[in-house]
């Protein structure tokens, strides 16, 4: 099977930290700026580095990149330059284009001239700032659509000695339990006490909440809020 192919043009820290997260998920990257310093600095863990005006046309063609699953353009200090290379993948045919937006008025542009997502890391990162002080007990939160999330949650007391099928979560909460996970106090080959978590995926009915549970679930945002305000 043919591992995907990713470009990331730009390699400022949200470039440089995508680029080599991907390539630790065993894809081909190549990366691209303009700073010689810094693709001497991703070389190491990307299929391919490159010092290059990715601006420049006739730079993206040399380097093929209609034959590319995926474009992230990731140019933080010109919306310009962002705003044209973004229209030069589209035109060469890369098949999927992920920009850093700097502001509204560049998604807005981006998605006009042929961007399918726009990204903002750091407001996506306020955001999770201030859900883990807002709501504690929501440990970890990932966005599948404007609507739908996966949610782990702390098990409410009220949870606690209670079987999930008489919780009946989805009925009453309109949540999908699709994880649970228990830590273990176990004593470690030296006679330490440490603490382990097991997960248990998809658990039945029988399946009792203990003090200090965490419930993996799938649903809407709002009602994955209101379980999250269950004591």
């Amino acid at each position: 099977m043919k591992k995907k192919q990713f470009i990331v043009i730009g390699l400022g820290t949200f470039g440089f930290n995508v680029a080599k997260n991907l390539s630790e998920k065993n894809v081909e990257v190549l990366a691209i700026d303009k700073n010689e310093a810094r693709v001497n600095e991703i070389a190491p863990f990307v299929t391919k580095a490159v010092t290059a005006d990715a601006t420049n046309e006739k730079v993206l063609k040399t380097l093929g990149v209609s034959d590319f699953d995926i474009g992230i353009i990731a140019i933080g200090e010109s919306l310009e330059s962002s705003i044209l290379a973004t229209l030069l993948l589209k035109e060469l045919g890369t098949k999927t284009i992920i920009v850093k937006s700097i502001n509204a008025l560049h998604s807005k542009i981006a998605i006009k001239v042929g961007a399918d997502r726009v990204v903002y890391p750091e407001l996506e990162s306020a955001k999770k700032l201030v859900e883990s002080l807002i709501s504690p007990n929501i440990l970890e939160e990932i966005e599948l659509s404007p609507e739908y999330n996966i949610a782990e949650i702390i098990a409410p007391k009220k949870f606690v000695n209670k079987t999930l099928g008489d919780l009946n979560i989805r009925a009453n909460y309109k949540l999908n339990v699709i994880a649970l996970k228990h830590k273990i106090v176990y004593l470690t080959d030296t006679d330490e006490t440490d603490i382990k978590t097991e997960t248990n995926i998809s658990p039945d009915a029988n399946t009792e909440i203990m003090e200090g549970d965490i419930l993996v679930v799938i649903g809407k945002y709002e009602d994955i809020k209101k379980l999250q305000e269950v004591v």
